[in-house]
């Protein structure tokens, strides 16, 4: 990691409303994640999902391998992939692939399937999704540590003396995370496994406030297997959407996000239980959601944290629509100058010699100013212009000859 402190992504679902071009929408995803590069962001999580129109993504590793060409240093996680609609030797060889590929840019998401009409369509009972979830992520950690052969045999998959036929670029293995919603499996899981987790109740109503027990039950789960855990693994995901003043960046949000609770989440899912009817009001009250300018958001990260009780890794941005493309960008980019660096140390030497510079303005800078007034007094000329240039160098005295 190149900077010290709070990492910042997003978490790309991604939510594109019906009616836009999907082919387009595609490609835009792509240009974010290029946008979110240039400018310094460290993660993006790109999520897999099968129906219901808006979340058009179904294989986040196409995505990752896309988006690895065209980035230089952010790293590219599945945010999730749903472990129970694959066989766990074949998402190991896909991301072993992949991190040899980015050279280690490359992170698996792990999680039970976030649609019940994706289980649906496969004949998965919501039921089993859970338990299917960590007898994957078992094989999968076996696969990587590549100590033995992984023989392993359940109701949905067998492997047979079953080993990698490469080992992980990155070691002992690229990052994983297990995703957490608002029960406590995700957090149980990151535990036993003694993997990172991603906290996709923290921008749900109630989420934040549970964010230190969450934490603490992954521990707890993580010593009772001989494992620990990292804060520094630890992902919180929330809404964002930055302009230069409060009632802008309201502005821009308000049509857009009452579109995405209504058309999706309410007529489309029928408003999941974790859901707000006014996500957006409860959400600003909360702290799970993060609108207006960078200083207001800047107070609502440090509230944010105090929750965790101990702090995290990193802060994901839920990738949304609800302003137009150049607002989002905006968005994007107003959080990267004036918000980011106050949470990675990289403002301390610059402000620092500004002090220092100002602080000794008056010794400093004297020997200059009169080697300036004896050039002109050199070359025979009465300065007439000094007097102005003086103004540049605040109160600096100007000694005499």
């Amino acid at each position: 990691m190149p900077h010290h402190g709070l990492r910042f992504g997003v978490f790309l679902a991604p939510f594109h409303r019906v009616g836009d071009n999907p082919t387009l929408a595609l490609a835009r995803d792509l240009d974010l994640i290029g946008w979110l590069d240039s400018l310094g962001y460290d993660e993006a999580w790109i999520g897999e999902h099968h129906s219901a129109g808006w979340e058009t993504i179904a294989a986040p590793e196409i995505m990752i391998g896309a988006a690895a060409e065209r980035t230089k240093h952010i790293r590219l996680g599945s945010g999730v992939t749903s472990l129970p609609y694959h066989h766990p030797f074949l998402v190991a060889q896909r991301f072993v692939q992949l991190d040899h590929m980015t050279r280690g840019r490359a992170m698996l998401g792990a999680g039970p399937g976030a649609l019940v009409s994706d289980a649906y369509m496969m004949g998965i009972k919501p039921g089993d999704q859970r338990r299917r979830m960590d007898e994957s992520l078992t094989a999968i950690m076996a696969l990587l540590r590549g100590d033995e052969p992984v023989t392993m045999k359940t109701d949905w998959f067998e492997l047979n003396q079953a080993r990698l036929h490469l080992s992980p670029w990155s070691d002992p293995h690229f990052p994983i995370a297990v995703a957490s919603s608002t029960t406590p499996t995700g957090a149980l899981a990151a535990g036993k496994h003694g993997v990172g987790l991603i906290a996709l109740g923290a921008g749900l109503p109630g989420g934040p406030q549970a964010l230190g027990q969450q934490w603490r039950m992954a521990e707890a789960e993580a010593a009772k297997h001989g494992k620990t855990i990292d804060r520094t693994n630890w992902r919180l995901v929330v809404n964002l959407h930055v302009a230069e003043d409060d009632a802008t960046a309201m502005r821009q949000v308000r049509f857009g996000e009452r579109l995405e609770t209504n058309a999706y989440f309410s007529e489309t899912l029928g408003r999941p239980p974790s859901r707000a009817e006014n996500p957006l009001a409860d959400g600003l009250a909360a702290g799970s959601t993060l609108v207006g300018s960078p200083e207001t958001v800047a107070q609502g990260i440090e509230r944010l944290l105090t929750f965790t009780d101990g702090g995290c890794g990193a802060v994901l941005f839920r990738s949304h629509e609800w302003a137009d493309r150049e607002e989002t960008w905006r968005s994007y980019e107003l959080f990267a100058r004036w918000v980011m660096p106050r949470f990675q140390k990289s403002l301390t030497a610059p402000q620092a010699s500004r002090d220092w510079a100002s602080e000794n303005r008056g010794t400093i800078f004297a020997p200059s100013i009169a080697a300036m007034k004896q050039a002109f007094v050199d070359a025979g000329q009465d300065a007439p212009e000094f007097s102005r240039m003086q103004l540049h160098t605040g109160d600096a005295p100007v000694p005499e000859r």
